[in-house]
């Protein structure tokens, strides 16, 4: 298969239209060929491109910032010779300033899947820029990794934030050049957008259900965040990235970040044997088990956790439509509330720069969720049937923007 920038830069008839026109890119570290060369490099290297700006998103265009919630700064590229401006720094939106020195944005980001995951709301406020300055945006299409499911509840009017960039579910099962066109249709921007699209993506087949790992056509993964180190964190991200609103741990300061999940002070056989004992079928399509870990930064640092690590890397284990990362995580979360009701579980700080809201309600769109794991009278068949209305209409409203059937 071929992602949107290898066809790019392939296919001279592609870029014909950039023809006397300044471009500037969009880019993270994944943002690489097959043969590992980053888009900023292969787009420099053609003739027939005026490569004229860059900007980077959270954790930098090279990759330079390697924790959460860590400001990059604008520079001159030392390679190229053009300002690199930064989207997570002292603004997240790209200011008139930085419009000034191109006509047209590749957008070329590695995405995860997740609504929570940063680089889809980049893409909104470029748009949203490009719109409203004339400005064209291009997306340079990549895989899904997480594949086409749909998960979790759909963020509520109102919790729109950085992490909350529309109201669509935890695990939303589109791609870039998707999102693109669905930003622009129900936000009712006008602009000149178009998608390069990939070529050979298949997200229902097996083993990477998103992601290229068939013999004949491997791709190497590179992170797109410091902690988005492997294919298995991508497929349980929708799930575990909730523990950055918790005092448990989520693997930071270990080597399987976003993976597991612990704390010095819970009872993981009994939190398991509970998590089966409420929702069995939440379990479902992968392997979970106990294991013991000691960061060595962030959370619990230097204290040793008992904990769970979620494997969904074998394929005879892995059941990519069973598997409910969000589910499970959330089934854990009640099951240390039956375990320990007073548990200081959710965690108060200010998260991507919200001082007045729960960092769970804000990755979740809402309260919904951490209310009912507060409420011991709460069933699992009571957050079920909240979240498979939100799906089902998810997935009616997502399918006229979907390009790869």
């Amino acid at each position: 298969m071929k992602f949107g920038l290898e066809r790019f830069l392939d296919d001279p008839a592609l870029r014909a239209p950039l023809a006397g026109r300044r471009v500037a890119l969009l880019a993270h570290p994944a943002s690489v060929t097959r043969d590992l060369t980053h888009a900023l490099d292969a787009l420099a290297a053609l003739p027939d491109v005026r490569l004229t700006a860059a900007f980077g998103p959270q954790h930098g265009l090279r990759g330079d910032k390697q924790d959460n919630m860590v400001e990059s700064g604008d520079f001159t590229d030392p390679r190229h010779g053009i300002p690199v401006f930064s989207l997570y720094g002292e603004v997240r939106r790209p200011t008139p300033a930085m419009l000034e020195p191109f006509d047209v944005l590749l957008v070329d980001l590695q995405d995860l899947g997740c609504r929570i995951y940063t680089f889809i709301t980049t893409l909104r406020y470029v748009l949203e820029a490009a719109a409203a300055h004339g400005k064209a945006v291009w997306v340079l299409d990549r895989p899904n990794p997480a594949g086409r499911p749909v998960e979790g509840l759909t963020l509520r009017s109102g919790w729109e934030s950085f992490v909350g960039a529309g109201p669509m579910p935890m695990r939303h099962g589109m791609t870039m050049g998707e999102l693109g066109h669905w930003f622009i249709a129900t936000l009712g921007l006008r602009l000149e957008y178009r998608v390069i699209e990939m070529d050979g993506w298949q997200p229902d087949a097996a083993p990477g259900f998103g992601w290229p790992l068939a013999a004949d056509d491997w791709r190497t993964w590179v992170n797109p965040s410091p902690n988005a180190a492997n294919l298995g964190m991508a497929r349980a991200y929708a799930g575990t990235v909730m523990l950055e609103g918790t005092t448990l741990s989520e693997g930071r300061g270990t080597t399987r970040p976003l993976e597991l999940f612990g704390a010095p002070d819970i009872d993981v056989p009994r939190l398991l044997a509970d998590m089966r004992a409420m929702a069995p079928d939440w379990l479902r399509g992968c392997v979970l088990r106990e294991c013991w870990f000691e960061p060595t930064f962030h959370k619990h640092a230097g204290h040793l956790c008992a904990g769970v690590q979620i494997h969904v890397e074998d394929p005879t284990h892995y059941d990519h439509a069973a598997f409910k990362p969000w589910r499970l995580q959330a089934l854990a979360f009640k099951a240390l509330r039956r375990q320990a009701p007073d548990y200081p579980l959710w965690r108060d700080f200010a998260y991507e720069y919200e001082h007045d809201r729960l960092a769970i309600d804000l990755i979740n769109g809402s309260p919904l969720l951490r209310e009912w794991v507060d409420d011991p009278k709460a069933p699992p068949a009571a957050l079920d049937a909240l979240a498979t209305a939100d799906e089902q209409a998810w997935l009616h409203a997502r399918q006229s923007y979907l390009i790869y059937e």
